[in-house]
């Protein structure tokens, strides 16, 4: 509900009131209202004889003279009547009767932001009121909305304690909750999406009605998940594998309540019955068969295909069942006979999809000779073809209105087709690899896509927009499916699980902050405060480091930013496109300096000499080139014998520069002859990237192959090969005191090394695509990275951390779970976890969070333990 125009309007108003107060008030009456037990603030800070107390109370312990006391005393008088001025309004406002989160209110949001942003003590004032929750139940409201306000602004609310709050009926999407205490908190329906709660304490925690895009994720199947389905009823969700079986799942719980087993080879479809007793599926085994919900057992078998089964399809009034066939027929079977009732040819390649009309009457299907065909289901004729697509049609779904069929394809394209006419309404483009299934919203109004670039998305079927991407798969999603309410969204993946979503959160607007598209590189300013990141968006963004809000944005490129590097006194960016061009930018203006031109292909690397004079760059075209920062002309050009150079880095000394290229060797150069010294063999693909230890004796690089090798550079031999990468290893970096190497791939992960013993110390998983880049901070604490999945993640560079309870309660609740064994060996929880996450996805994580007892529910009454597990937290009460 939006807030009145009037109520809005004073709002700023009544905060910057707070602006004059002395900021230790706040924590003085914050430690006397728990001492003291108070329930009622206001009433208890307007009670007079309380008032003067409390005065003499904070003056207490203070060695001053009379006129200091006596001055000091007015000024406390001051405060607190201000403060208790202030309580009384918010109370009676707007502000603590309704939700400000919602969508109607973002524009006022912006607008209180603006005005308070600058005042220190508004933002105290904020988060006294966030902890007057925990104290006066009459302030919850305002307190909620002074949550949300904080998470906005990106108030830096890592590691604090936020111990028995009360928060209810906002939104706190993408909040940086990192190693805070929110043991004791109370949440009511209060949207979590994109929160962080790595290594955080939840320790007996009543949250519930909880509003979270991801509800759960189901593993147990030991394969490719080829297909889901959910019941009518949608108590129970199936899913069908690669493993042969099909297993099925409680929604609620997230368990598993049965395996049908039958099968001999992959099973690449199901289908519920619309009465939800039975379950169609149909596999590489050539045989279609019928399950009992109730009993498990096979009701069922149809062999009359010949070959593999991709597609089942129950009719509407559940007495057909229709198959798709690698033989490129479509046959309909009679579900009480089992006998085949019709066979329809016309395809000339492999049938992957068939779909009922909602009337029964026609019926779809999608082929690999890239074409739709409809069929009349009572005179067994094609009734049209669609032939847009050019590639396989892996998936066709009617609109329940039976108006509309769309379609998704290999050609990374979905498309709308109007049934009455047969042209194609809209074209959906958005995904970058193959759309392997469709699904429609049961009121219509929504398509859901699964594809193999790894992502769902969910596309407004009036106009034909986006909406917006579900993201936690690592593989490839091969099926979406509704709920029949339209709440859930089922997702079945290569990577084994089946995720569940609440896609009526998703469709709620939350502005995040983030790029439009791949990151390729980010680079730490030499101070540490600022991370810089270029991406296929065209754009350069500069970022705080502490908060993850975006400083600012520098535009100019017109092609993929491949590489950005800062100069070392930090006053410039240097920024390496695929547009051929480099730029200079100056960091404090954001403003571009210069243009460097001369190279005639996509420049993928860029790097200053140490003494900042000299600007590397290496090139599409074989070439490397030297450039005078202070003119911008062209010094020199190394020319390499063949391939895309990927990676140039200058030695500590400035003296010599490695590059790394196509062609599988190092080549080591001498900057002041500009001639080759030393080409470096081993590896056996293409060099993605290279670095020079801070002592400059060791070079290490990585490889296409997944291999990293670390040279002796004055000998020109190799001292080692890490092994560990399955994938193309795309970024390394040293720490600053060179004891450890960090490595990005495009296995998903990014890795640790210990460089005296070439051992893997540690390895970030959970990521769902390709690292393009990897930094440290200047200090060594942090590890940035950026990624295919638009993300920028900042990372606690720590192998792992002893549990510190905050507080005595807190550490006395964890002894009762203290068993000898945990005594003598006390629990340590990984802690190199994401501290900061910069993207426009709201990615909820959970990774070493700590939880005891309590309550975590959705608003469908879904557990959300098991979605906590799975994201790493550690429940000391099992």
């Amino acid at each position: 509900m939006s807030a009145s125009f009037e109520q809005k309007g004073d709002l700023a108003d009544i905060f910057i009131q707070v602006k004059d107060v002395d900021e230790q008030i706040f924590s003085v009456l914050l430690e006397i209202f728990r001492k003291e037990k108070v329930t009622d603030c206001i009433g208890y800070l307007s009670d007079y004889g309380i008032q003067r107390h409390l005065e003499q109370s904070i003056l207490q312990g203070k060695n001053l003279t009379k006129v200091q006391s006596e001055k000091k005393l007015q000024n406390i008088h001051n405060n607190m009547k201000k403060i208790t001025d202030i309580l009384k309004k918010l109370k009676v406002h707007d502000y603590n009767q309704k939700d400000y989160s919602t969508e109607e209110n973002q524009e006022f949001i912006k607008l209180l932001i603006k005005s308070i942003k600058d005042e220190k003590l508004c933002l105290e004032f904020l988060l006294f009121l966030v902890h007057l929750t925990s104290i006066d139940n009459t302030l919850i409201s305002c307190g909620s909305n002074s949550f949300h306000v904080l998470v906005q602004m990106k108030v830096d609310l890592r590691n604090k304690n936020f111990q028995n709050i009360k928060i209810q009926n906002t939104s706190l999407v993408g909040a940086h909750f990192v190693r805070c205490n929110l043991s004791g908190s109370e949440f009511n329906n209060v949207n979590i999406s994109g929160v962080n709660l790595n290594g955080a304490q939840l320790f007996n925690c009543k949250w519930i009605n909880l509003r979270i895009q991801e509800i759960n994720k189901l593993n147990g199947h030991t394969h490719f998940v080829k297909s889901v389905c959910l019941s009518p009823d949608g108590n129970t969700l199936a899913s069908c594998s690669v493993d042969k079986s099909i297993l099925l799942w409680d929604i609620k719980t997230g368990e598993q309540k049965a395996q049908l087993l039958g099968h001999t080879y992959s099973i690449n479809s199901i289908c519920f019955s619309l009465d939800g007793k039975t379950i169609a599926s149909g596999s590489d085994d050539k045989s279609i068969r019928l399950w009992d919900i109730k009993t498990g057992e096979q009701k069922a078998k149809f062999d009359g295909h010949n070959s593999i089964v991709y597609s089942v399809c129950f009719s509407p009034s559940d007495n057909l069942l229709a198959s798709g066939n690698f033989d490129t027929s479509i046959r309909l079977w009679d579900i009480k006979t089992g006998q085949q009732k019709a066979k329809f040819d016309g395809h000339n390649s492999i049938v992957y999809s068939v779909f009922f009309s909602p009337d029964g009457k026609t019926l779809a299907s999608g082929s690999g000779d890239q074409s739709i065909r409809l069929w009349d289901v009572r005179t067994k004729k094609k009734i049209a073809k669609f032939d847009s697509h050019n590639n396989t049609v892996y998936s066709v779904c009617f609109s329940p209105d039976g108006t509309t069929l769309a379609s998704g394809s290999g050609d990374y394209s979905i498309r709308l087709w109007d049934i009455k006419t047969g042209s194609q309404k809209f074209r959906l483009e958005g995904h970058y690899e193959t759309v392997h299934s469709v699904c429609f919203s049961p009121d219509g109004t929504t398509l859901a896509s699964g594809s193999a670039d790894n992502s769902i998305r969910l596309w407004d079927i009036k106009t034909g927009s986006q909406k917006f991407k579900l993201e936690g798969h690592y593989e490839t999603v091969f099926s979406v499916f509704f709920s029949y309410d339209g709440i859930i969204l089922a997702s079945g993946s290569a990577d084994k699980s089946i995720n569940l979503w609440d896609v009526q959160i998703g469709s709620q607007k939350t502005e995040l902050e983030g790029h439009y598209d791949s990151i390729y590189s980010a680079c730490f300013s030499p101070d540490g405060n600022t991370l810089a990141s270029g991406s296929a968006d065209n754009s350069i963004r500069l970022w705080d480091v502490k908060t993850g809000s975006q400083k600012i944005e520098l535009e100019g490129h017109y092609g993929t930013v491949y590489s950005v590097c800062f100069s070392p006194d930090g006053n410039t960016l240097a920024s390496g496109s695929a547009d051929s061009s480099i730029r200079l930018w100056d960091i404090k203006t954001g403003k571009e300096k210069a243009q460097l031109y001369g190279h005639t292909s996509g420049i993928f690397s860029v790097c200053f000499s140490p003494d900042g004079t000299t600007l590397a760059s290496g090139c599409a075209l074989y070439s490397i080139r030297l450039w005078d920062v202070k003119t911008g002309s062209q010094k020199t050009e190394l020319e390499c014998p063949q391939g895309t150079v990927y990676s140039v880095c200058f030695s500590p000394d400035g003296n010599t520069l490695a590059s790394g290229s196509t062609d599988s060797f190092i080549h080591i150069w001498n900057i002041n002859t500009g001639q080759l010294r030393i080409k470096l063999e081993g590896h056996d693909g293409s060099i993605h990237s290279v670095c020079f230890s801070p002592d400059g004796n060791t070079l290490a690089s990585g490889c296409s192959y997944g291999s990293i090798r670390l040279w002796d550079i004055k000998r020109g031999k190799q001292l080692t090969k890490l092994n560990g990468h399955d994938g193309t290893v795309t970024s390394v970096c040293y720490s600053p005191d060179g004891t450890t190497l960090a490595s990005g791939s495009a296995d998903n992960s990014i890795r640790l090394w210990d460089i005296n013993t070439g051992q893997q110390k540690a390895k970030f998983d959970g990521l769902s695509s390709c690292i393009n880049s990897v930094c440290f901070s200047p200090d060594g604490n942090i590890i940035g990275s950026g990624s295919q999945d638009n993300s920028i993640r900042l990372w606690n560079n720590q192998t792992g951390s002893e549990i510190q309870p905050y507080d005595k309660n807190l550490e006395d609740d964890l002894i009762k779970f203290q068993t000898p064994l945990l005594q003598q060996n006390p629990l340590t929880v990984p802690s190199s976890y994401t501290i900061l996450l910069i993207s426009r996805q709201a990615i909820f994580q959970a990774q070493g969070t700590l939880i005891l007892k309590g309550k975590f529910e959705n608003q469908q009454g879904i557990d959300l333990r098991k979605l906590l597990k799975q994201k790493g937290s550690y429940f000391l009460d099992s």
